[in-house]
């Protein structure tokens, strides 16, 4: 499965994305200091990648939800990533600055499933950056609840 999806990721950066999706099915676009600056995947890349699901809860939603995607530390170790900050950007152009650290010290998803459901642009989606905020005291702390992004749609690797 991770040789699929070095596979999928060595052809996007190959062809930047651009001419690899059709505009609706694009859901990201990365760049920055990863190889060849940037890549746009859609939905079937995504799905390619080695998921994990996590439970948890969130402050926006009752109760704990299980949350299906892509650990950010595997995305940025295949994107061959070489920074130190992550700038995620919502659809509704929230962003943030998280340190890459946090994929390191916890098992950060970009999730795009929630409770088995596919995540849409009305509930949260089509991807949203979730952390295991149950598993840790730490991530009980505000700083933390700020990137949580929702809709996300652009990472810009610094």
């Amino acid at each position: 499965m991770l040789k699929r999806a070095i596979g999928v990721i060595t052809c996007w950066l190959l062809f930047t994305g651009n001419a690899m999706a059709d505009e609706s099915d694009r859901i990201l676009e990365i760049t920055g200091l990863i190889t060849d600056g940037s890549v746009t995947l859609d939905r079937n890349a995504v799905h390619d990648f080695p998921l994990t699901t996590i439970e948890t809860s969130t402050v926006v939603t009752d109760g704990i939800h299980s949350f299906t995607g892509v650990l950010m530390r595997d995305l940025l170790e295949l994107l061959q990533s070489t920074g130190e900050t992550v700038t995620a950007i919502a659809l509704n152009e929230y962003a943030v600055d998280i340190p890459i650290t946090d994929f390191y010290d916890y098992d950060v998803v970009v999730a795009y499933k929630m409770d088995g459901e596919t995540l849409t642009r009305d509930d949260k989606g089509p991807l949203w950056i979730v952390y295991p905020r149950d598993d840790h005291q730490a991530l009980q702390d505000i700083r933390f609840d700020y990137r949580w992004v929702w809709q996300l749609y652009r990472l810009d690797i610094k």
